[in-house]
């Protein structure tokens, strides 16, 4: 028997951040992918985590594993899927240094991901971005963070992960004001920063004060903001805003959807998909289109393109049997 903790040491310490030049946010989502499978084997086999072998980490085990998230965790095939590349990793990586187990990672890797549906994209109006915009009360210090800092999540499109992340040397101020994003796939981009973003962030510049903190948005303690920080301020001032825009009410307003805004923006403005897929920082144009089919204006254009076409006139007339039976109903 193979005991599994070395391997999955040497995968998480040097596979991944050394030799693959992972992210540590993709360091982190497998070992939680991992920490979930092998509290589900524990259970599953009656072993403490540390127990656990190469060996009984096969096929069917991770097959329930699978199960097992969308049935007692209700997690989506989205989760499910990104769970099961994080094992599939693992088990390639295995193949090298036990290769007496190259049967059992090749049952392991022929396990399918699932199918998701491909939905439209939710973003919000420009008089509910606005609405958010304005819930922050500028008289305190964190209105004054809470307004910048969801206004440059907005107009530069950020991923949340960008935005916590975001070191304050990260925005320059000369020849024009623009900031510095590193984003997924260690790719950067340079976008200007639109002009009432550069009132808010100098605005909180101005009362943030000395902070230990690299980070621009960092808490009333001085210590970076966190991802759920950020969530939990986001949900603050939706529900604010929901007082005099009633239409949020009846919506879940993520990070991701301000993301989804600033793209759907950009796109109406240029109409060029390109631009858009430049600003949000997309590695393939093709994960850009998923905004042409939620602008309906794209939609418009292209019927007020077509020529309609010439049909004869027409006028239903009901036969006496119908009208009959109508009466006698």
């Amino acid at each position: 028997m193979t005991p599994i903790a070395p391997h999955i040491t040497a995968f998480l310490r040097e596979r991944l951040p050394l030799q693959r030049g992972a992210s540590e946010h993709t360091c982190d989502s497998y070992a939680y992918a991992f920490q979930l499978l092998f509290e589900f084997a524990g259970k599953r086999l009656r072993l403490t985590p540390s127990a656990l072998n190469l060996e009984q980490i096969d096929a069917p085990l991770v097959m329930d594993f699978l199960q097992h998230l969308e049935t007692d965790r209700h997690n989506g095939p989205r989760t499910r899927n990104a769970r099961l590349v994080a094992i599939k990793s693992f088990m390639r990586f295995i193949e090298h240094r036990v290769p007496a187990l190259l049967e059992q990672s090749r049952r392991i890797l022929a396990i399918p991901a699932k199918r998701t549906d491909s939905r439209l994209v939710g973003y919000l109006s420009v008089d509910e971005m606005q609405s958010v915009l304005n819930a922050p009360d500028l008289q305190h210090r964190d209105g004054i963070r809470d307004r910048a800092m969801l206004n440059l999540c907005f107009s530069a499109g950020l991923r949340v992960s960008e935005l916590v992340n975001l070191p304050v040397s990260a925005i320059e101020w000369q020849p024009s004001p623009s900031v510095r994003i590193k984003g997924k796939g260690r790719r950067e981009r340079l976008l200007p920063l639109w002009k009432q973003t550069c009132v808010d962030l100098r605005a909180w510049l101005a009362v943030r004060g000395p902070s230990p903190a690299l980070e621009l948005f960092v808490n009333s303690h001085g210590q970076p903001l966190t991802r759920s920080g950020f969530e939990y301020i986001l949900d603050k001032h939706v529900r604010t805003a929901s007082e005099r825009c009633p239409a949020l009410k009846q919506r879940h307003i993520s990070p991701h959807s301000l993301r989804h805004t600033a793209a759907m923006i950009v796109l109406q403005a240029t109409g060029d998909i390109r631009k858009v897929s430049l600003w949000l920082g997309h590695a393939d144009i093709q994960t850009t289109e998923v905004y042409l089919r939620a602008d309906p204006t794209e939609k418009l254009d292209a019927m007020s393109a077509v020529v309609p076409l010439s049909l004869k006139k027409g006028r239903f007339k009901a036969p006496d049997k119908l009208i009959a039976s109508l009466r006698g109903a």
